[in-house]
């Protein structure tokens, strides 16, 4: 994949202003962004509002929308790249690279407002997959069935790669800033969830010095066991010969909430101490209160009892996947949340609930196959360390998709193998001072919980890893927004790994605490593998 001349054609060639533009009009015209080997757009666009997301408030944005198009020497491909920048007197020397989700290395333009309203350039990718709609599993496999190896790279870690350093250039030259970072320094960062998540490591895995940081939540690692984890849920149903319908697995959680919501010592709908849930909440306590929900389409009316049935199907998946003589596969959820694989489909022919399996041909290949494109655990972050990177990892306590374990997981993966002799807590201190971890009490899966809406959700991450990078500010403690319930509008504190939380005086003040044995219940042992998983 010849990259390199790529880079120095589109260094020459792109955006050679020689005096600086005043208004977004004098800059965003393809005569100002000029090329003479790339497919090039370029249009301003005024007073874009967006009442926010779950990862940036609501903003009001003047942008000029640039996407260029490139491709590989040697390739048949094409790649697009779309750059939302700020007006010329906005823009503070930043740079802003944003994920995917699922399969995709993208988000549309959902995460673009996000960089532009502190100042950045935002940018995506569409990975050479023929659109910024299409996904890689739509193209992975050539007309024989094996893999597309460069496509899976591209997915893998590539794309964005290439991106991040597109990316910096252009904005370097758009903006008229020297080449020397020390004259003008260029901030460069990364924000993304879930599959982005996973895209965000492997950047900061395989590129050290690419971004001065990154927002990294929930991130979609261990890649070929997060696929499979997806069918756990079904191969216990299967195994055990029941499929509790989804107001029965909805009735299981509410009824969790309740009873743990006030074991953080404040009581508000929010379960932030799933750890302490673990040890003292038993569900079959749950076994025989009541459930109801109206009919939903072809899905009749739900009118019954929790069952002993359900109660083991969730006994099963809470334990985490096992092989045929016990052993430990892969971790599993937090109790709270709403694991939805395990939530079944109604035949409208038989009356009954039965499976409902997705994505099983991406479950297939395994650990071996994808460990050097799709896995993304390495370890050892000398060389991002070194380079002064900084990382806000964040995963909600009740994800019903990507277990809040395997991020403590890899964090501590990391902890052990960058300290190996250091005591735990000077460990998790030196580890501290560039790579924090915070598990959002009650948050879904890289959103707000509508079973848990009185929690707060970290939105403006990236603006603390901006302070934290350029102002050397340490997130002690992550500022979150509730973004919905009684709550709503009010700022809460989410406490760093591996400190918990805890409320005195009436539900009013909150502490960080250590806790150990609560610790241990993070802890899994996957033995069955020779091999450490990190």
């Amino acid at each position: 994949m010849a990259f390199l001349p790529l880079l120095v054609t589109l260094g020459a060639t792109l955006v050679q202003a020689t005096t600086a533009a005043v208004t977004l009009d004098d800059v965003c015209t393809p005569a100002y962004v000029r090329t003479n080997h790339f497919n090039l757009s370029a249009n301003p666009v005024y007073n874009l509002s967006t009442s926010g997301s779950a990862v940036y408030p609501a903003t009001t944005i003047d942008y000029c929308n640039v996407t260029l198009a490139y491709s590989h020497n040697g390739r048949d491909n094409n790649v697009q790249v779309r750059f939302w920048l700020p007006s010329p007197e906005k823009f503070a020397n930043r740079y802003l690279s944003t994920g995917g989700a699922d399969y995709y290395v993208n988000q549309g333009t959902q995460q673009l407002p996000g960089g532009v309203m502190y100042g950045a350039v935002s940018g995506s990718t569409d990975g050479g997959f023929g659109s910024f709609d299409t996904g890689v599993d739509e193209i992975l496999l050539l007309a024989n069935g094996t893999l597309d190896w460069q496509n899976l790279y591209m997915f893998g870690y590539q794309a964005h790669h290439e991106l991040a350093t597109i990316g910096k250039r252009f904005t370097r030259n758009f903006f008229n800033m020297t080449d020397n970072e020390e004259d003008q320094k260029l901030y460069s960062y990364y924000q993304s969830c879930s599959e982005g998540g996973r895209e965000g490591w492997s950047q900061v895995q395989r590129f050290g010095d690419q971004f001065d940081g990154a927002v990294i939540g929930a991130p979609a690692i261990r890649y070929s066991f997060q696929m499979t984890m997806h069918l756990w849920a079904n191969v216990v149903e299967k195994t055990l010969g029941y499929y509790p319908s989804q107001c029965e697995v909805e009735a299981i959680v509410n009824q969790t909430i309740n009873a743990c919501d006030g074991l953080d010592g404040r009581v508000d709908g929010v379960v932030s101490r799933s750890d302490i849930c673990k040890m003292q909440f038993n569900l079959t306590e749950t076994i025989g209160k009541r459930y109801y929900c109206a009919a939903d389409g072809d899905v009749p009316v739900q009118n019954s009892t929790i069952s002993a049935q359900a109660v083991e199907v969730f006994e099963a998946i809470l334990g985490g996947m096992k092989d045929s003589d016990g052993k430990q596969v892969y971790l599993s959820y937090q109790p709270g949340a709403l694991f939805w694989d395990a939530q079944a489909t109604y035949n409208t022919t038989s009356g009954t609930w039965g499976l409902d399996i997705n994505s099983m041909e991406w479950v297939q290949q395994g650990w071996q196959t994808y460990e050097g494109s799709l896995h993304t655990t390495w370890p050892d972050l000398t060389p991002f360390h070194r380079a002064g990177g900084k990382v806000l990892h964040y995963h909600g306590e009740q994800d019903g998709s990507i277990p809040t374990a395997s991020s403590v997981h890899y964090y501590d993966s990391v902890r052990r193998t960058m300290y190996p002799t250091l005591t735990y807590n000077a460990s998790h201190q030196a580890l501290g001072e560039w790579y924090r971890l915070f598990l959002v009490p009650r948050a879904s899966h890289c959103m707000n919980n509508d079973l848990q809406p009185n929690g707060p959700f970290p939105q403006t991450s990236l603006q603390t890893l901006i302070e934290w990078v350029e102002q050397d500010l340490v997130p002690v403690r992550l500022n979150g927004t509730v973004l919905s319930g009684a709550f709503e509008g009010e700022t809460q504190e989410i406490c760093a790994w591996p400190l918990r939380p805890m409320w005195y005086n009436n539900g009013t003040r909150m502490e960080c605490e250590y806790d150990q044995t609560s610790l241990n219940t993070w802890k899994w042992d996957l033995d069955a593998f020779d091999l450490p998983v990190y």
